[in-house]
């Protein structure tokens, strides 16, 4: 847990701090890669703890099988899910068609073209991630304390 909310706080600087600074997509693609490695330090401390209470027998290796058992166990919880639909373009973000929209301005943008569709992620994306990273980070605390 104590992994977690470094990166977390790592991240919060990112977006509150640096992209209020720079406004670059840089900074947003730096704040998306480290966002990607909070969730994937999350989904290795909840695959632990379910194989600690014999959830599941063993702990996959590859990144999609870890994706896949996390849907099994968290399956009923939409916000989670949410998560890691997030987290499987945040995978993916370094090989996607990107193009820089407004750099240095207020309406900094990072489009992405993500399963044939667009995705603007822009300072108001950025603050809706943020907010579902918040209740992820609290329900992951909830299923590692219990």
């Amino acid at each position: 847990m104590e992994e977690i909310m470094q990166e977390k706080i790592s991240a919060d600087h990112l977006l509150y701090v640096s992209l209020k600074y720079t406004k670059t997509c840089d900074v947003i693609l730096n704040l998306i890669l480290r966002w990607r490695k909070m969730i994937e330090t999350a989904i290795d401390e909840i695959l632990e703890h379910a194989k600690k209470k014999k959830k599941i027998k063993t702990i996959p290796t590859n990144p999609i099988d870890k994706i896949k058992e996390i849907k099994k166990i968290f399956k009923n919880d939409k916000e989670f899910l949410k998560v890691i639909e997030m987290y499987e373009m945040f995978r993916k973000i370094e090989e996607l068609r990107k193009e820089r929209i407004g750099e240095f301005r207020k309406n900094v943008n990072l489009k992405v073209t993500y399963r044939g569709k667009e995705i603007n992620i822009n300072l108001e994306q950025l603050k809706i991630y943020a907010e579902n990273l918040e209740k992820f980070i609290s329900i992951t605390r909830q299923y590692i304390l219990k």
